[in-house]
């Protein structure tokens, strides 16, 4: 359980950081970009175990790798210009009810035991997530943009779906580190080759800060990831457990960092919402 605890933590952090960009002007592009290269990096420091190219290039998991990766970008992207369209609010919804595809990931393909008292804490998660991340506002918006919000959902479940299922089927205790840190560079040239193009094909030019800021993202990223893979290798909960206890922390914890540190003000609603989720933690983690 301290696993997906400091989990959930070092992602609160990278929250924090991302709010500190805005607010230092710090391109968000570049800074990802960075920071996976630096997560990765860090990943390979820390790693004790010793591979080669060929070792990495045979590796059963290294298409789950590359998917992950790709997606991981992707989808922080879409996030990024959903918040600008559409609003936050309705973004987030859709990212955090992506959860709800690896859980049935979890159940039909992993074996993940199925009870009334774990599928009510997820009814009640699902609930939490809507009343904690709107405040009042109905889910109205332009029509043109449900794709978006439907490849934000979709893409978000399947990065975790592919993930949770490569861990479980192909990747050795091991070679967990080195798998990590793979997902890791491959979102990092994928983004690369986003911030080539606005190098050569706009008037862009990037600034210290951003590198910087990436960075500094980097270092929680790394161990978000690390920490919440281990709390899916060391069995002391389901993965059907784990993905909803660790969306359900973020939500809860961001929200009061929001309120003590940088004055967002909660409607009723929004603390109602954290309340259900400490509720459905409980619920799916005695399921």
């Amino acid at each position: 359980m301290i696993d997906l605890i400091l989990g959930v933590l070092f992602f609160v952090f990278i929250l924090i950081v991302f709010k500190l960009f805005d607010r230092f002007k710090v391109d968000n592009t570049v800074a990802i970009t960075v920071n996976y290269f630096v997560a990765g990096s860090l990943g390979l420091y820390f790693s004790e175990q010793t591979f080669s190219v060929d070792e990495i290039i045979n590796a059963n998991w290294l298409p789950y790798a590359g998917i992950v990766g790709a997606l991981f970008i992707s989808t922080f992207i879409l996030i990024a210009q959903g918040a600008q369209k559409i609003g936050m609010a309705i973004t987030t919804v859709a990212n955090k009810m992506s959860l709800i595809i690896p859980l049935i990931v979890a159940f039909l393909l992993l074996g993940d035991q199925i009870s009334w008292l774990k599928i009510t804490g997820i009814v009640i998660a699902i609930i939490s997530i809507f009343l904690t991340t709107t405040q009042g506002q109905k889910l109205n918006f332009n029509k043109r943009y449900l794709p978006l919000i439907l490849i934000i959902f979709i893409g978000q479940g399947i990065a975790d779906s592919f993930f949770n299922y490569a861990q479980f089927h192909h990747v050795s205790d091991v070679e967990s580190k080195l798998f990590i840190c793979v997902i890791f560079y491959a979102a990092g040239v994928e983004g690369l080759l986003l911030v080539l193009y606005r190098l050569f094909f706009t008037s862009f030019k990037p600034k210290a800060r951003d590198l910087l800021g990436g960075i500094v993202l980097g270092i929680p990223n790394y161990l978000t990831l690390l920490y919440f893979f281990k709390s899916l290798e060391n069995g002391f909960l389901e993965s059907s457990q784990v993905y909803p206890i660790f969306n359900m922390g973020i939500i809860s914890i961001s929200a009061l960092i929001g309120f003590l540190l940088f004055g967002e003000k909660l409607a009723t609603r929004n603390w109602l919402g954290i309340g259900l989720a400490a509720l459905a933690i409980a619920a799916i983690g005695l399921g």
